[in-house]
């Protein structure tokens, strides 16, 4: 508990700093490749497929989490706070996600930005008005706040390096099959899987938002938006941090014929750039509780079990 705190922040600092290293160097990369190779549907009958995906996504969650283990049991403390800072910035993704909706912005300011946006969306980009295109970047990066930053912290401060690597491969896994189409067996599992372990981390990412909104006097907006439209977006985790920045931003998500998160009072071209900094304030927030929570069970872990 004595380290943690000071690897949670420096792993923030090399994010913001160093970004993603190039692919063939990134074990989140490697992870994917994985995943494409065993990740293929149409192999096996339905039940066989389900059973299949179940297999794979434990094994993959286990061989993706024994560096981190081996790392967090094994590493004298020095040679563990520079490999940890290395590994948990690995599992977040702040500054690649800033970085992708800034080339959105750019792409459009050039007259395009449907192609850059179809990095962040599964949705039909080549329709979309240009709000809409803004749209689908800003939620995405509203919606990654659990996946991307949030939720790496929180399994991190729960169960060290190892419960954020379990918690990087699910998620990668769910991104990668996790849909209701050809993949729906397959992913099936590591879908559900990801729900569990986004679940407390999207209501934690929700509290860190309430939290920056709040001396802005818009926490009530982004709660009674939340409390509205959060169910519009479906499943159980991602509505929430996307409507609580729509109503604490006064701007609106919206996907052609399945959803309209906001009220819009601005423009996302308007208010963009105070969704960015809700983002930036949450995550600071979070790491300051998950702070507070590994020093206070440092403090108190002697007491309880001496």
């Amino acid at each position: 508990m004595v380290f943690e705190p000071v690897i949670i922040w420096a792993a923030l600092a090399a994010d913001r700093v160093a970004g993603d290293p190039p692919n063939r160097w990134h074990p989140t990369a490697w992870l994917g490749q994985f995943i494409g190779w065993w990740g293929t549907p149409g192999r096996f009958s339905p039940s066989a497929e389900r059973l299949y995906g179940v297999v794979c996504c434990l094994c993959t969650v286990v061989i993706f989490a024994i560096p981190f283990y081996l790392v967090s049991r094994f590493f004298p403390p020095l040679f563990y706070i520079v490999a940890g800072v290395v590994l948990l910035s690995l599992t977040v993704g702040w500054r690649s996600l800033e970085e992708h909706v800034a080339a959105v912005e750019q792409g459009l300011s050039r007259g395009g930005g449907r192609d850059e946006v179809q990095m962040l969306v599964s949705r039909n980009t080549g329709t979309l008005s240009d709000e809409e295109v803004l749209s689908a970047a800003y939620e995405s990066m509203a919606e990654n706040l659990t996946d991307a930053i949030i939720g790496p912290l929180f399994w991190f401060t729960l169960g060290g390096l190892p419960g954020a690597a379990v918690f990087r491969a699910a998620n990668t896994m769910d991104a990668m099959l996790g849909y209701r189409d050809h993949r729906r067996y397959i992913g099936w599992f590591p879908a559900r899987l990801d729900d569990v372990l986004c679940y407390l981390p999207a209501r934690f990412a929700g509290l860190c938002l309430l939290l920056w909104f709040l001396p802005f006097g818009r926490a009530g907006d982004a709660w009674r938006c939340m409390r509205r439209d959060a169910h519009l977006r479906p499943g159980y985790n991602g509505g929430i941090t996307m409507a609580l920045v729509a109503g604490g931003t006064r701007t609106a998500f919206v996907k052609p014929n399945v959803y309209t998160i906001g009220d819009g009072e601005q423009s996302l071209r308007e208010g963009g750039h105070a969704i960015v900094s809700a983002v930036r304030g949450a995550t600071v927030i979070s790491a300051l509780i998950c702070t507070a929570v590994l020093l206070a069970a440092g403090v108190l872990s002697p007491i309880f079990f001496p």
